[in-house]
């Protein structure tokens, strides 16, 4: 068992969890996990919100805002009374002492990044290259948190990692089982947005100095934090790629 690594959810789709409910599974498990929770949320996509609830994909951005209005509250005071044109609610928590978990909203748009930074704790990414980071991702968030009054927020990159000596089978693995992805019209702006044809494209993967680097470009480029996916198609690829992160995180 972990002590001290955070536990982070990347992300839960906030259309099919109610807010409160929500806020009172993440203080369980803050409570439970000596407050190493950071709880990661997001609107989840046009496609699967209406193929799998059966509701229209209507005003993302409010439904986000007032998404907040009842989380944030819950979290931090274990109360809220709030009544809004998509999510209402009035209530309050008795739980364990726990401090609020940090929410980072996954955000990709200009108008939901300004959201992440003037009231979340930040924003985690999802085949987002360092170029988009730099030049989109955080100038955008860092404005509107500024703006707000906020503390400089973190930016969570997150992408397919190996470290192998056949990174064009691996890169062909990615292309075939992340294809979908091309699809969504907020992933294929971010794609564009760095020169890249798909998923393939902006994975990190070669061998040990080629993925440090990709992951050293990162950290230049803004993002305060990476959440590597392994993605790894043998155990001596796994182990590499993993004795690597290891080795990484312990430098910090």
């Amino acid at each position: 068992a972990t002590e001290r690594i955070e536990l982070g959810t990347a992300v839960i789709p906030t259309w099919g969890h109610s807010p409160d409910v929500l806020a009172g599974q993440a203080l369980t498990a803050q409570a439970a996990s000596g407050d190493r929770i950071a709880l990661g949320i997001g609107l989840s996509h046009e496609p699967s919100v209406e193929a799998r609830y059966h509701v229209p994909f209507a005003r993302p951005l409010r439904h986000m805002r007032e998404y907040l209005d009842v989380l944030l509250p819950l979290l931090h005071e274990r109360q809220v009374d709030v009544v809004g044109e998509i999510w209402s609610c009035t209530t309050e928590f008795v739980v364990p002492p726990s401090a609020a978990p940090p929410v980072i909203v996954a955000a990709l748009g200009p108008k939901m990044l300004k959201l992440a930074g003037a009231r979340a704790e930040g924003t985690i990414l999802w085949l987002v290259g360092p170029r988009t980071v730099a030049e989109h991702i955080a100038p955008s968030i860092n404005a509107a948190a500024e703006a707000a009054g906020r503390p400089a927020p973190r930016v969570v990159a997150s992408l397919p990692v190996c470290v192998t000596d056949d990174p064009k089978g691996v890169r062909e693995t990615v292309a075939m089982l992340l294809a979908g992805y091309n699809d969504l019209p907020s992933y294929r702006a971010m794609l564009d947005r760095e020169g890249a044809a798909g998923p393939a494209d902006v994975a990190i993967i070669g061998d040990e100095d080629e993925v440090a680097a990709g992951l050293a470009a990162f950290a230049d480029a803004g993002a305060t934090e990476f959440a590597a996916v392994e993605f790894t198609v043998n155990d001596a690829d796994a182990a590499r790629t993993r004795a690597l992160l290891k080795s990484l995180a312990a430098r910090g």
